[in-house]
């Protein structure tokens, strides 16, 4: 969603402010703005468009202040405009939300009858209003308060006043916030990159917990106002790993990391000697996952693929049932969960609205949670009975890449313990395993020296309207992964099927012009892969086929093919889903798309 910001300090407001929306811009970037304390009172300066066209307005006018937020914006209510753009003001009251206020036509229509004008049309103004109706009698933040309980809804808020210039608000509902704690200065974001480069000290609040922001440090309270003591936590990862490190793009350089990531979720979490996974590390015990009948994963988007695979594993590995959900349906059918379930929430930001949701209606039902996650402190992982963190480090590009092979990595390893708790996986076999995984960034590595000849393919077909990606079994969630990285990045259409399916549909697509991107490795439904290239190919379709080492006959059959290392089953996604990766990357960048940023998407989606 939108990216907050808030500072206050000795140094200049206005300078950390941009540089904070500037690494927060992943979160949406069709307008921004800053407001400040000045000598003159409070300004607000906003825009239409991207972080660079409001640094170009605010450095022609040599600004500096001690105090402010800012706030980049992905739109919900209202299109992207100077006017939609926050931050909103009413009078002396300045506020910058990410969420959706529900009853904001109620609450508008109550504000309309008090003389209230409005000049946007999203539902932020109302709050701006609400809060301002409030502060002619109160202090800011009982002001807020007051507001607040008449809200219904998600929010995350940095609010101000021109009557109180040392003084920052924000309170967060289901939407992250988080502060930064410096060396007499104080910061209030969306994310921790927004403030990283001056410190690494962060407080993660919890839903309807409030944080005043003053010179002297930082208060944080219930909305009912009772003191919270928040333990304060040190951020490993540093500011270098969020820049582009000489890499053209983020998306880049964040498939080249896959290797060092994938090496770092492995690192101490299981011993190859004895083959055993660390249950520690999944802060699961023996005797809880002895007792789990059924395994519920839900997820969205990339991390719901991520799923799919896993599904397939714990059900060969550990023959247990396991349903798999979107997690925007999940609370909506009633579902059968209940104590002998295990529900594995996967999410990259640990903020995604949706599958918060779903988390929390199996916590009702009575389900124990598991969530792998790639941000440690999230609202995720907090509400979780246990968290397995992804360490890929910061992930800027809005397509997910190196995050979703740390999660597909991560359900490997419990996909093993489940097998070994179960008495299902024998030790020969789990060191099997695990050795196999050992030797995966490197063949990871080796699968990335293919860039250039995915380039060339790019070259042949980014023109095309549209394409088809086709898998079977474990390998059919990559081919749905690569169609939803294509569309993400290029904004040509593009289909993943079961390859099975071919002819109860898409094969009425197949014509000389559309390219059908096949996973094609050797395993045990090979036969029938290769036989779903003929079917293409004697309906002049145009193969790409992605095959392991093994199997490089399959070249022979296809128009163009890209061999990828061999592995064992359960990893071969890991691998073949890189050239998918790189080939929507080089597919996006020849048709001029903004593929860090492509439109209408953000990095974390925290509204339904």
């Amino acid at each position: 969603m939108c990216g907050i910001i808030g500072y206050i300090g000795s140094r200049n407001a206005v300078s950390i402010m941009l540089e904070g929306l500037k690494r927060l811009e992943y979160r949406g970037y069709d307008s921004a703005g800053i407001a400040f304390h000045t000598d003159k009172g409070l300004e607000v300066v906003r825009c239409k468009g991207k972080i660079r066209e409001l640094a170009a307005i605010v450095e022609s006018r040599n600004l500096f202040s001690r105090a402010g937020i800012g706030h980049t914006r992905w739109a919900t209510h209202g299109k992207p405009s100077e006017e939609n753009a926050h931050p909103h003001r009413s009078d002396h009251i300045v506020i910058v939300h990410n969420g959706i206020i529900e009853n904001y036509l109620s609450l508008r229509k109550k504000l309309l009858d008090k003389g209230y004008v409005f000049t946007s049309d999203t539902d932020t103004e109302v709050l701006c209003h609400l809060i301002r109706d409030y502060a002619e009698d109160l202090p800011l933040e009982d002001a807020v308060r007051a507001a607040l309980r008449e809200v219904k809804g998600a929010y995350a808020i940095a609010v101000v006043s021109e009557k109180e210039p040392n003084k920052i608000v924000g309170v967060r509902k289901d939407s992250p916030l988080v502060v930064g704690l410096g060396e007499g200065e104080f910061f209030v974001a969306s994310d921790v990159p927004a403030f990283l480069s001056h410190t690494r000290n962060v407080m993660f609040l919890d839903d309807e917990e409030m944080v005043v922001i003053t010179p002297e440090g930082v208060l944080v309270t219930t909305l009912d106002g009772t003191l919270v003591q928040k333990e304060v936590t040190a951020i490993t990862w540093s500011p270098a790993m969020a820049e582009k490190g000489g890499y053209r793009h983020f998306m880049l350089k964040e498939i080249f990391e896959q290797p060092r990531a994938v090496s770092d979720t492995m690192r101490s979490r299981f011993s190859p000697e004895t083959g055993e996974v660390n249950l520690e590390e999944f802060g699961l015990s023996q005797e809880l996952l002895a007792g789990i009948k059924k395994v519920y994963i839900v997820a969205c988007g990339t991390s719901w693929h991520a799923g799919l695979i896993a599904k397939y594993m714990i059900e060969e590995l550990a023959r247990l049932p396991v349903e798999v959900d979107i997690a925007s349906e999940f609370r909506y059918r009633d579902p059968l969960i209940g104590s002998d379930n295990l529900m594995i929430v996967i999410t990259q930001s640990g903020e995604t609205a949706d599958t918060l949701a779903a988390q929390r209606e199996a916590k009702i039902r009575g389900a124990r949670t598991l969530t792998i996650c790639n941000v440690v402190g999230s609202t995720s992982a907090r509400e979780a009975d246990a968290v397995f963190y992804t360490h890929s480090g910061p992930e800027i590009g809005v397509a997910s890449t190196k995050a979703f092979l740390t999660q597909v990595m991560s359900l490997y390893l419990l996909a093993i313990a489940l097998g070994q708790t179960r008495d299902v996986v024998s030790r020969d076999r789990s060191k099997e395993l695990l050795q196999e995984l050992l030797l995966l960034p490197g063949k990871i590595e080796r699968t990335l020296t293919a860039e250039e000849q995915i380039r060339a393919i790019a070259r042949d077909y980014f023109k095309a309207r549209g394409f088809i990606y086709l898998g079977r079994g474990i390998n059919f969630p990559i081919a749905l992964e690569g169609a939803l990285k294509l569309k993400e990045i290029s904004y040509i259409h593009a289909e993943g099927y079961p390859a099975g399916e071919m002819k109860h549909g898409p094969i009425a697509l197949i014509d000389e012009e559309l390219p059908v991107v096949v996973l094609a490795p050797r395993d045990k439904l090979h036969e029938k892969i290769v036989s779903n290239i003929q079917e293409v190919n004697s309906r002049g379709g145009k193969v790409i086929a992605i095959a392991n080492e093994s199997n490089g006959e399959v070249c022979d059959i296809s128009r163009t093919c890209i061999l990828v290392p061999d592995t064992n089953p359960y990893l071969q996604p890991m691998l073949l889903v890189i050239p998918l990766q790189i080939l929507a990357y080089h597919i996006g960048v020849l048709r001029g798309c903004d593929v860090d940023q492509p439109r209408n998407l953000a990095k974390s989606v925290t509204v339904e």
